[in-house]
């Protein structure tokens, strides 16, 4: 990866939200939905995020788009900060950055047809007439898979395959260099879901696009990622190339994901213990490794301290005492 070229780099991002105090004698606390979060994105890559729900996936993924204000932290877009930007020199990075979202419904709005929905971008950012703005839409729905009349059309009059389409459709609106795609498929049907990530690989060779892939759904994200990158509780615990990670999981946590997948066959013996217990508070994470709660191969230190991103084989990344030099096992 040394010799790609870095597109966004995150350096000890967090993203802390205060509490309010049922009283005044309540101590002040805060939720810490991404916590010192650091990781690099390649141009022209995907790269995976999983986790299980309030792992501060989405969090991250709105964050790096200043949707919700960093607490602290550095996020630069082609080697120049963003993240105390503000107004239009904001925007000028905003441009080459852009969102699909969940919900395809709830997303785009109701009132507005779909032409004026994809166009509206345009009118902000590009300058362009109103007839190369016609033209440029036309474009983008042939390019998701849609007719030409669907720009007459409002969003309550698709299925919500197509829906998502729409929301491609203007995400790409404005000539983004890279998309944050938050669970753009896990709202579809299996059938649509595969048709919606073909789409979204294919528009990714033609436009040279670069996508941060945000799902719970392991088997949508090996499909679709180059690496893959696993966050629990706002912390990330493992980043790989996903051909090594999967078949080489190293954290404790990322074996229990990927052994908590469906299998066809049922006499298959798998050696991982699942998961017990439920993810721990945001709002009271635990001192050092935040998964030793829950973790099998749990160690005195690993209550004690934190253990840092470390490099492994096959370019594996992973935070783990297991993986350190040292003596850490109960005497």
């Amino acid at each position: 990866m040394s010799n790609r070229t870095v597109l966004l780099e995150i350096r000890n991002l967090k993203a802390y939200f205060p509490v309010k105090r049922k009283s005044i004698r309540e101590d002040k606390k805060v939720v810490k939905a991404v916590d010192d979060i650091s990781i690099e994105i390649y141009k022209g890559e995907t790269l995976g995020i999983v986790g299980e729900s309030g792992s501060g996936k989405s969090t991250l993924g709105r964050t790096i788009l200043k949707l919700i204000e960093p607490t602290s932290g550095e996020i630069l877009f082609k080697g120049e900060p963003i993240q105390k930007l503000s107004g239009k020199a904001l925007q000028k990075f905003r441009n080459q950055m852009q969102m699909v979202f969940q919900d395809p419904f709830s997303s785009l709005n109701p009132r507005m047809r779909v032409g004026e929905i994809i166009e509206e971008p345009m009118k902000l950012q590009l300058a362009l007439s109103k007839e190369e703005r016609q033209t440029r839409v036309k474009e983008l729905l042939e390019k998701v898979g849609l007719r030409e009349d669907a720009m007459k059309k409002f969003p309550h009059e698709f299925s919500g395959g197509q829906r998502q389409r729409i929301g491609i459709a203007r995400a790409l609106a404005i000539n983004p260099a890279f998309i944050i795609a938050d669970e753009p498929v896990s709202a579809l049907d299996v059938s649509v879901q595969s048709q919606v990530l073909n789409l979204m690989m294919d528009l990714q060779d033609e436009l040279e696009l670069t996508y941060m892939f945000i799902s719970h759904d392991l088997g949508v994200v090996k499909h679709i990622s180059d690496r893959v990158a696993v966050m629990y509780l706002g912390r990330i615990v493992e980043v790989g190339e996903k051909h090594a990670l999967y078949e080489n999981p190293l954290h404790p946590y990322t074996k229990a994901l990927l052994a908590a997948i469906p299998v066809v066959d049922f006499q298959e013996k798998r050696d991982v213990e699942p998961l017990h217990g439920d993810l721990p508070s945001p709002m009271d994470p635990p001192v050092g490794c935040v998964f030793h709660t829950r973790c099998p191969k749990a160690m005195p230190i690993c209550s004690e301290k934190r253990p840092v991103l470390t490099k492994q084989k096959n370019d594996q990344h992973v935070a783990c005492f297991l993986y350190e030099e040292g003596d850490f096992s109960v005497s």
